[in-house]
């Protein structure tokens, strides 16, 4: 059971448009990711939401899936669900840096990411995680989405890719006949 320490929890966020959300799992650890498909289905449900799920190889396929998903289907977020546990070897780290932090510039570029990929020393801390009685991450997962998909539609859904905007053709066209009186 996890400390008795107490923590806040937002509001689930409600909706007046359907919410349509993508849980990409990889099931290494099928009894974790089992329980963490359970929160994750448990949250989306209480909000309304519906949602697919995929299952992809490892924790590494995992932010590739939903870029593709983001360009190839119509969801409103994402739900990343996986299990690494500490090994003998280094493969631990990488496998969990970099599935992080590919799902975070998949998060700076506006996908709309719950990331619920646990990164844990034992089985046992796996479980406790995993379990909805107890820690719950599925669901966690499901609702930082869900609060991220309400924020978005509170501030008009998204407007691209941060970064610079390519010029207008009229700007260019403006630019190019600059100093030129015929044009």
């Amino acid at each position: 059971m996890a400390s008795s320490q107490s923590h806040y929890i937002l509001p689930r966020p409600t909706f007046e448009a359907p919410v349509k959300l993508l849980i990409v799992v990889a099931p290494y650890y099928r009894d974790i990711t089992n329980d963490l498909i359970s929160g994750a289905r448990a949250e989306a449900k209480a909000a309304g939401a519906t949602l697919d799920v995929i299952e992809v190889p490892g924790a590494l396929e995992i932010p590739t899936t939903i870029a593709m998903a983001e360009r190839l289907s119509n969801y409103d977020g994402y739900v990343a669900l996986g299990c690494v546990i500490r090994g003998a070897t280094t493969h631990y780290e990488t496998v969990c840096n970099d599935s992080s932090r590919a799902l975070t510039l998949l998060g700076l570029q506006g996908l709309l990411i719950g990331n619920g990929i646990l990164t844990v020393e034992s089985m046992a801390q796996a479980e406790e995680r995993a379990n909805p009685a107890d820690m719950n991450k599925g669901g966690g997962a499901a609702a930082a989405a869900l609060h991220l998909i309400a924020l978005a539609r509170k501030w008009g859904g998204q407007r691209g890719t941060p970064g610079f905007k390519p010029e207008s053709e009229e700007y260019q066209l403006a630019q190019a006949n600059k100093g030129n009186p015929t044009a």
